[in-house]
């Protein structure tokens, strides 16, 4: 962490300043930020963020192995399986603990990922007052590579609405304004004009798609997709109610369902470096670790860390009946890095990825960072406490 950028933050903050930052981040907005946004960004240093590329490039260099789909099939469940995938993922998304290893060094260790979009919109606004609130100088960006604003709605646009205009590609999720993510659709909506419908809006002709716009039809050309099957999955009629997106319709999408499930804790044991925890699949473990207490126990597939054991016994391992869908990971321990006036706090960064169709390969493009005082990171982990929740990282350009 960028120890100079901290404390020249801490001795200028206040609560009466953070008030301000809520208010100037929540103007202008449909409604007000669902979701508990951090007091402060984080400051990482050069050293730290080329760390940051150099572990997002290896496991990069991963999914672009020829026979990533290949070995990633199984991942897909047959009952969301969706036609039409396209051959690469528009968006990923890579987490990584600010971790302490054996060394001493400060280090990136990859926690999930996910071949779905994050807060693509939302980032840059979020970014964009704190730099305004907070008075952050000028040579320090959440942007990599060389952009700067102009140029990443440039890119988040172009692999979003591509050869289209912006009102022939929907951004969709189930009842996408009671979503707590509404935010970032509405402000991606603003930056690059995709109309926000929810699953059920969705009006099939064929196979063509179609929404309302006002009382005109309006044929859909592409789906940016927000939907997570996980938020339907209990309904298994729910294709009866509304259109069935499974199908070989006439319709792209930014990014297919499936790659949702490709590029997910499943890849996990494919990975490896120095920034990748040991993990393996339950099914392929051929001996119980003696020393458990550092390994976590994760279900392939569930959402928002939902099911992952922690403190793990023989016992926990040996009543799974299903164990080629949890796989058995190295436990990450996070160093709280990001100093507050009540102490360190532990952080993760999510390196955010656009891949736009003619690209050879994904460009890392922005950031999101999140912050926590609880067991895990997550809202439902840091109730009741200060300085955590959703943030941004800035570093030097």
């Amino acid at each position: 962490m960028n120890p100079s950028a901290r404390k020249t933050f801490n001795e200028t903050f206040s609560d009466e300043k953070y008030s301000q930052f809520l208010s100037h981040l929540n103007e202008g907005l449909r409604e007000p930020v669902p979701f508990r946004v951090a007091e402060t960004p984080v400051f990482l240093t050069a050293d730290f963020r080329d760390k940051l590329i150099t572990a997002g490039d290896e496991i990069i260099d991963t999914i672009l192995r020829p026979d990533f789909k290949e070995i990633t099939e199984r991942a897909i469940p047959d009952f969301w399986r969706v036609a039409n995938e396209g051959n690469h993922p528009h968006f990923i998304a890579l987490d990584f603990g600010i971790c302490k290893d054996e060394q001493g060094n400060i280090v990136p260790q990859l926690i999930e990922l996910q071949g779905f979009p994050s807060l693509y919109g939302f980032q840059v606004h979020l970014g964009d007052t704190y730099r305004g609130v907070y008075d952050i100088p000028g040579d320090e960006t959440i942007f990599f590579g060389g952009l700067d604003k102009e140029n990443y709605l440039n890119l988040l646009k172009k692999t979003i609405v591509g050869p289209y205009q912006p009102d022939e590609v929907v951004l969709m999720d189930v009842n996408a304004p009671e979503q707590k993510t509404a935010v970032d659709f509405y402000l991606t909506q603003k930056y690059i004009g995709t109309p926000v419908v929810s699953l059920s809006d969705l009006i099939q002709d064929g196979k063509k798609l179609y929404y309302l716009a006002g009382d005109e039809r309006k044929q859909i050309k592409r789906i940016y997709n927000r939907l997570i099957f996980d938020e339907i999955a209990g309904d298994p009629d729910v294709f009866t109610k509304v259109a069935d997106i499974r199908q070989p319709l006439e319709v792209e999408w930014i990014t297919h369902p499936n790659w949702f499930y490709r590029i997910s804790k499943f890849t996990m044991p494919f990975l490896n470096g120095d920034y990748v925890p040991k993990t393996q699949f339950l099914h392929q473990l051929q001996q119980i670790p003696a020393d458990l207490e550092n390994y976590v126990l994760k279900p392939l597939f569930s959402f928002a860390g939902q099911g992952v054991i922690i403190d793990i016994s023989k016992e926990d391992i040996e009543a799974i009946t299903d164990s080629e869908n949890w796989i058995l990971q190295q436990k990450v321990n996070y160093e709280p890095v990001v100093q507050s006036p009540e102490g360190g706090v532990k952080a993760e960064i999510r390196l955010l990825y656009l891949w736009p169709n003619g690209d050879e390969k994904p460009t890392l493009a922005i950031n999101l960072a999140r912050l926590s005082r609880g067991k895990m990171i997550g809202v439902r982990y840091n109730k009741d406490y200060n300085w955590v929740g959703g943030t941004i990282a800035f570093m030097p350009r």
